[in-house]
């Protein structure tokens, strides 16, 4: 059985490698055996890597938040999975070709595109809990977010809009401006220092009381510019890799809130049927098309290496995933 481990932290290209290992084997009276479809790879993933994530695993360690897979074999106490259904692995080492867990660590889905399904867990669960956990937000009013072009990102702006809200979009590069308005984006603009006043001139200075961040550093600080009085800054990422920034006048005379969002941490305080409703409505979702990531390349796990690679280039127009047992349908 093949999987992906990386036995020191650097340029994830560089340490990880496609290694055979023994298979899983049968599962226990209350497992699952998957066969992994398709995992992508993710941010967080390439962080931890290079050792620059909140956790450094035991080495070697194998990655992976999330994957979608078919059942292959199921334990005797198992009830409500059967050898065949398609589900996504809540547990993480998902870079393999074969996952025994805990019947408990999946949930089954139906329909819907299986690379989409594979980016289920994460991104959109991340972008519809911070949508929803900190500001009581009504149709109409508007969320302002940085790294737009992510896939979190484009996932919000899609939920945004399917909920009624309206969202400014903050991204670097001129060119993101087009494909993210044909996502459904209400404003695009380019990051810089004026950024609070071009903000107010597009959305014609209607009050935003949410901000979504994944910079960190100083563009916190210009997000805060941007926001109402009272307003919440949610912090879900650190691209910039500084520490971030919010000036006293922000949260002592505007009173602005930093708050941090983990959706591991997140997940693991839900309760089953809020977790599997959750899914079942982003499930839903990417069945009827209202959430879709665009897709850049796929690899199969031997090629880890230059899938690794292709996923840390600045400017891609998508995500990069991993299909282990060789193409899917």
């Amino acid at each position: 059985m093949k999987q992906v481990q990386f036995r020191a932290f650097g340029t994830p290209h560089e340490v990880a490698d496609c290694v055979e290992v023994e298979d899983v084997g049968a599962p226990g009276a209350d497992e699952v055996v998957v066969e992994v479809e398709a995992f992508p790879i993710n941010p967080a993933d390439l962080l931890t890597i290079s050792g620059g994530y909140a956790v450094r695993p035991q080495l070697p360690a194998t990655l992976g938040a999330e994957s979608v897979g078919r059942i292959a074999a199921r334990g005797s106490r198992v009830s409500g999975l059967e050898v065949g259904d398609r589900v996504i692995v809540l547990a993480r080492d998902n870079w393999t070709q074969k996952r025994r867990v805990p019947a408990s660590a999946v949930l089954k889905v139906e329909g819907g595109d299986v690379l989409q399904l594979a980016m289920l867990k994460v991104n959109p669960a991340t972008a519809l809990l911070m949508l929803r956990n900190y500001v009581d937000l009504q149709p109409g009013d508007w969320v302002i977010q940085d790294a737009a072009n992510s896939g979190v990102g484009v996932n919000l702006i899609k939920l945004a809009r399917a909920d009624g809200f309206r969202t400014v979009n903050v991204v670097r590069r001129p060119e993101l401006v087009g494909p993210l308005e044909a996502e459904g984006a209400d404003v695009v603009v380019v990051d810089g220092d004026d950024l609070a006043e071009r903000v107010r001139t597009a959305n014609r200075d209607q009050p935003i009381r949410l901000a979504i961040d994944a910079v960190g550093g100083t563009a916190i600080t210009r997000l805060g510019d941007c926001l109402a009085e009272g307003g919440t800054i949610v912090n879900y990422g650190l691209l910039s890799g500084e520490p971030c920034q919010i000036r006293a006048d922000q949260t002592i005379f505007k009173g602005l809130t930093l708050t941090g969002f983990w959706l591991a941490k997140a997940l693991t305080t839900m309760p089953r049927p809020a977790l599997e409703d959750l899914y079942a409505d982003l499930g839903r979702r990417v069945a009827s098309g209202e959430l879709r990531v665009a897709v850049e390349a796929t690899y199969g796990i031997e090629d880890i290496k230059a899938a690794l690679e292709h996923a840390a280039r600045a400017g891609r127009s998508g995500k990069v995933l991993v299909t282990p047992n060789g193409p899917v349908r």
